[in-house]
């Protein structure tokens, strides 16, 4: 019995397997796609924290600053979520098998940035809040479609 024997007794004939390899190729353009949408939330969270560092940095320079402990935290925030985001960007486009680790570090950043964010009476600093909540799901999400949190990466 040959090949295609076999698949006909299966019920699989070559219509079968076309329309399963087209079915295989939807979903991994469906995950690409959210991928790619990902990877662009991550990359304008990263713009939108350093925008919000610079407007920091310039409220520092300011001698009559009156939230420079707000400043000097937010400044800090922003630029270590910028950090996180760029990795985990990095790490998520070249189908790293540590990009999970990433997206949970990021998460963490982006809330923690936020938070720091919502207290500042700028537009840039509700901006940088609000970009870095989106970015914080997108990445939580990334988590879960990545596996268990408990499953360990072995790299070699």
């Amino acid at each position: 019995m040959d090949r295609r024997e076999l698949l006909g007794l299966m019920g699989i004939g070559a219509a079968g397997l076309l329309s399963a390899t087209a079915r295989e190729a939807t979903a991994r353009d469906h995950e690409h796609h959210e991928h790619d949408e990902h990877l662009k939330t991550l990359g304008e969270c990263a713009k939108i924290c350093n925008e919000a560092a610079h407007h920091c940095l310039g409220e520092l320079k300011k001698e009559s600053s009156g939230h420079r402990e707000h400043h000097a935290r937010a400044h800090e925030l922003t630029m270590d979520c910028q950090a996180f985001c760029t990795l985990a960007a990095t790490l998520t486009a070249r189908s790293s098998p540590l990009a999970q680790y990433a997206h949970q570090a990021c998460a963490e950043a982006c809330k923690c940035c936020a938070e720091e964010c919502e207290k500042g009476q700028a537009e840039i600093m509700k901006d940088c809040a609000k970009k870095c909540r989106e970015c914080e799901q997108g990445c939580r999400s990334m988590c879960k479609a990545g596996g268990s949190q408990e499953k360990t990466t072995s790299v070699r």
